[in-house]
C-alpha cells in the first residue's frame, strides 16, 4: 500500500496484509470473503510507480454470486479484541441503512454476512470506522450529503439490520457511502447527468467542494444540499468523499482531470471534458 502508483490508477479499497495472511473483500449482498494475500496477483515492479494493470479481474480471484460485486477490502479478522470500537466496520445502503459491525471471531468459514439486508437494498460502501470521531458519509442520488459522527451508530453483531443512515426522499437511493476521518484535509466530488441518458454516454458537470463546508447531522435525517442541478440534470450519477487530493478515470481506466477550484456545498458544476467512471483518494 505506500508505494506511488500510476496517474491513471483509481484505487478504491487499500489495506496492509501479510503476504500469506487474509484478506477480506466486503461485497455488495453484504457478505465479507476472506481470500489468501498470497493468492493475489502481484503487481509487476516499474521504473516509476506502481501500476494496478497488473491485476485480473476479481471473479478470477473469489466466487460471486449473480450481480454480486466487491465493494471494498477490510482486514480479517478486524481485531481479535471485540472491545476495541476502532476495530469496527460501518456499512452503508441504497436504502439508507447504516450499520457498525463489532469484530467477531470468523472462525474457519470463508464468507459471512455482515448485515441482514432487506428485499432489494445492497452494499454500496464499506470501511474501517479508525475512531469515534471519524465521520460517516452518505451520498444521494437527488444531491443530499449527510455527515454524521461514528459514534452516533452503536456497533452490533454481524447478524443484525443495521439502523437509520440518511432519510431519503421519495424516488432517491443513496449513491455512495464512506467513512471520512478527522484531521485530515477532504473533499467530496460530485458528478450530475440525466437519468434518462445512456451509461457513459451522458453529459455530465463536476463539482470538488471542501468537506468542512459540510455541517453534521443527526442519524436518520436527511443532511444538506450537495449539488445544485443544471438544465437537463437529475441525478448525480457519481459521487464520493474522502481524504483530498481526489482523482478520477474514465471507463477504460484513463486519468480524467477533476477541476482545481472548490465550489459552494449547494452549487452547480462545471461541465465534465470526459466521462468519469471512478473516484477515489491518494491512499
Amino acid at each position: 500500500g505506500d508505494a506511488p502508483r500510476a496517474r491513471h490508477d483509481v484505487i478504491v479499497s487499500t489495506m496492509q496484509a501479510r503476504t500469506r495472511g487474509p484478506v477480506g473483500l466486503v461485497t455488495s449482498l453484504g457478505r465479507v470473503v476472506r481470500v489468501s494475500a498470497v493468492d493475489l496477483p502481484e503487481v509487476p515492479a516499474t521504473n516509476g510507480g506502481a501500476n494496478a494493470g497488473g491485476g485480473v479481474a476479481v471473479a478470477e480471484v473469489v466466487a460471486l454470486e449473480s450481480k454480486e460485486r466487491v465493494i471494498a477490502l477490510v482486514p480479517v479478522p478486524l481485531d481479535q479484541d471485540a472491545a476495541d470500537q476502532a476495530a469496527t466496520l460501518a456499512v452503508g445502503t441504497r436504502q439508507g441503512v447504516v450499520k457498525r459491525v463489532t469484530a467477531e471471531p470468523s472462525g474457519t468459514k470463508d464468507a459471512w454476512s455482515v448485515i441482514a439486508l432487506k428485499p432489494g437494498d445492497e452494499v454500496v460502501g464499506a470501511a474501517c470506522v479508525p475512531n469515534e470521531s471519524a465521520n460517516l458519509v452518505f451520498i444521494t442520488s437527488d444531491a443530499q450529503l449527510l455527515r454524521t459522527s461514528a459514534s452516533a451508530v452503536r456497533p452490533q453483531g454481524r447478524g443484525a439490520a443495521g439502523m437509520a443512515g440518511i432519510r431519503l426522499n421519495e424516488g432517491a437511493d443513496a449513491v455512495f457511502f464512506g467513512v471520512v476521518d478527522t484531521g485530515f484535509e477532504a473533499e467530496v466530488v460530485t458528478v450530475a447527468g440525466s437519468s434518462s441518458a445512456l451509461p457513459g454516454a451522458d453529459a455530465t458537470s463536476v463539482k470538488i467542494t471542501a468537506f468542512d463546508e459540510f455541517p453534521s447531522k443527526g442519524r436518520g435525517t436527511a443532511g444538506v444540499r450537495c449539488h445544485r442541478f443544471l438544465k437537463g440534470e437529475d441525478q448525480l450519477v457519481l459521487a464520493w468523499a474522502g481524504s483530498a487530493p481526489a482523482r478520477a478515470a474514465g471507463p477504460r481506466g484513463a486519468a480524467v482531470a477533476l477541476p482545481e477550484e472548490y465550489g459552494r456545498r449547494d452549487g452547480s458544476g462545471i461541465a465534465a471534458l470526459s466521462a468519469i467512471a471512478a473516484i477515489s483518494g491518494p491512499a
